[in-house]
């Protein structure tokens, strides 16, 4: 079609005729309406390829936008080497802390794995490939019913004989910048990345399954520890110490919210304690621990980054963060820390290395400083045993209560370690930022600017995307962070609820091509999206609904109780929750899941308390207040 627009183009130059230029413009028009159709459904192929994964989208519209590389195209051979030397494991002391053994029933071996369990494992694996991979990843599965029995014999052999082969222990490490715009020069602002083979990743898949099923048979995890678990995550976590903090506040006490953060954690935790923790804490033994002591015996890593590769190095400590089976060891580590925290009083909640301290009070006296000051510590000394470190500067400390109270806290601070800890007005804690009322205020304006950020970069892309396409970027550009622990909003002001409605709006005229002085509402309807704070009702009721069918962090279902009647009622038979407590105030208490949930709960109508099922629970409620919220 280029060429005969280019033909059509140089007859109307060459002779000068109407006719000639009608032909012309009439050709040009569908030229360009043919290329806008291609390049639509090339990007939209593009994004619809990648809407499954997360990583991959991003990738995509970073792409297409063109940003600045997150890595330096100055990498030498050099430079991975002092990245090597940056990483490189310290010498650790021999001498180890003792821990109390618990009575559970070991787990003396690793049970053999069937084919068709292997087959399930691998197929629900990420295609990632390694530069150590001889084949590529997405072969391997496409092989899979022949090579499956191979594989299986492998695995099988490595877990009965309790060694780990030793290729399977190398890692190529790459380093990205932990943000856009950092100095590429200092070590300390790159993250490290570990790459192993994929038959590798597929062992330790096996081996974190079974660890798993026994820290559960037998009640060892902690329960205040929210990472790396089935059903747990950062909303559930915030979940909770917001629940906690609503209703102490509601009563009148002030809180005192410390969040601690680690100094690359998982790169010293050490190999023997992490053993020792093993044998003797969580009765792991026989063949299990052998293969976990060859798991951890000379492991290699070296340095690859645009094509160049350090020397290899031997891994003396430390876990790798991106692997199944390391986050879990991790949380195994910090085991003991929720003894020596609750030894002093004070509530905690983790999410890996992220701490969270709080401790209600009537008042800040002499007696509460030295409270936290001990219990700070006990943990600094634990974490020096155990080779961790706390990071005093990117610890905060938040006073959290009513107004009257908070106001009349002046020069409040404390000193741990020749650090000084002073209150800030907001942190940001999982993602969220807080502050002194809990009003989320904050948080929803720096929610606000970066929803808007990333509508501008939709804008451009827009006249070149399909509807469906556009949708796909909306939901994972901005709908994902209006629904991003959305449950801790109930009963926030209007006027911070309308801020996240008018970035809704905005992405549906967007999407929609709707002009400013069109109604909404219609618009909403018609794309079946709910409201915002119908969506945060969404999010609590379907929390609800876990907790009540054992889907939900043990935690949250503490919170709620079924309604037991005192005599024999109609009631009896319904699937309610008991009344909430009388609150004093709507700005605190009410605002509390233990408060809120209940009440949105008893309000629904009967046939959709008594689903069970998940999808068609969220089905239910996702239509009943849908009905509520345009008058359908």
């Amino acid at each position: 079609m280029k060429t005969c627009k280019r033909q059509l183009e140089r007859l109307h130059k060459k002779t000068g005729l109407t006719v000639h230029f009608q032909s012309y413009s009439d050709y040009l028009k569908q030229y360009m309406e043919a290329l806008s159709a291609a390049r639509s459904t090339y990007y939209s192929h593009l994004i619809h390829s990648g809407s499954s994964n997360p990583k991959a989208l991003f990738s995509t519209i970073n792409k297409l936008l063109k940003p600045s590389d997150n890595t330096s195209p100055s990498f030498t051979a050099d430079k991975c080497n002092a990245l090597t030397l940056f990483t490189a494991a310290s010498t650790l002391s021999s001498s180890l802390p003792a821990f109390p053994r618990l009575i559970t029933q070991p787990l003396s071996q690793f049970s053999p794995v069937s084919p068709n369990e292997l087959s399930i494992i691998t197929s629900s694996m990420k295609s990632s490939t390694s530069i150590l991979d001889p084949i590529p990843s997405s072969l391997v599965k496409n092989c899979l019913p022949a090579i499956t029995p191979l594989i299986t014999s492998i695995i099988n052999s490595s877990l009965c004989s309790g060694s780990v082969p030793k290729t399977l222990k190398l890692a190529a490490v790459t380093h990205i910048l932990k943000k856009l715009g950092l100095n590429t020069d200092s070590m300390c602002n790159f993250r490290p990345i570990s790459n192993l083979p994929f038959l590798s990743k597929i062992l330790k898949r096996v081996v974190a399954s079974q660890i798993k099923c026994h820290l559960s048979s037998n009640n060892l995890f902690e329960p205040f520890q929210s990472s790396f678990r089935s059903q747990h995550s950062t909303e559930t976590a915030l979940l909770k110490v917001t629940n906690d903090l609503l209703l102490s506040s509601d009563s009148g006490l002030l809180n005192i919210l410390i969040l601690l953060d680690l100094t690359a954690a998982f790169d010293t935790i050490s190999h023997s304690i992490l053993l020792s923790r093993l044998e003797h804490s969580l009765n792991i033994t026989g063949t299990a621990l052998s293969w976990l002591k060859s798991y951890f015996t000379d492991r290699q890593q070296f340095i690859n980054i645009n094509n160049c590769s350090s020397s290899i190095a031997l891994l003396s400590q430390g876990v790798n963060q991106g692997s199944v089976l390391g986050p879990l060891l991790f949380i195994i580590y910090f085991l003991p820390l929720g003894n020596i925290i609750c030894q002093h009083g004070l509530h905690f909640h983790c999410y890996t290395d992220d701490i969270q301290l709080y401790i209600s009070i009537n008042s800040i006296t002499t007696e509460t400083c030295s409270t936290l000051t001990n219990c700070l510590n006990e943990i600094k000394t634990w974490m020096h045993t155990n080779f961790l470190s706390l990071n005093y500067a990117k610890s905060d400390i938040i006073i959290i209560g009513p107004k009257s109270l908070t106001n009349s806290i002046h020069n409040f601070s404390f000193t741990i370690d020749n650090s000084t800890l002073s209150p800030f007005p907001h942190i940001r804690n999982l993602g969220v930022i807080f502050d002194s009322q809990l009003s989320f205020d904050h948080h929803v304006t720096q929610l606000t600017r970066t929803a808007f950020f990333h509508l501008k970069n939709i804008a451009r892309l827009r006249p070149l995307l399909s509807f469906s396409a556009a949708e796909t970027l909306i939901h994972a550009f901005i709908t994902s962070r209006l629904d991003y622990c959305n449950s801790i909003l109930f009963g926030t002001p209007s006027k911070v609820l309308n801020k996240l409605q008018y970035i809704q709006n905005s992405a549906a005229r967007l999407l929609t091509h709707l002009r400013t002085c069109e109604h909404i509402t219609p618009v909403l309807q018609n794309l079946h999206w709910l409201p915002v704070p119908y969506r945060i009702q969404f999010k609590i009721l379907l929390l609800t609904h876990k907790a009540l069918n054992h889907q939900a962090p043990s935690y949250l279902t503490a919170l709620l109780h079924p309604h037991t009647p005192v005599r024999v009622r109609r009631s009896s038979k319904a699937n309610l929750l008991s009344p909430p407590l009388r609150t004093k105030h709507r700005t605190w208490g009410d605002r509390a899941f233990s408060i809120a949930a209940p009440s949105l709960w008893n309000s629904l109508p009967t046939h959709i308390q008594h689903c069970t099922d998940p999808p068609t629970f969220k089905s239910l409620i996702k239509t009943h207040l849908f009905k509520q919220a345009f008058n359908v």
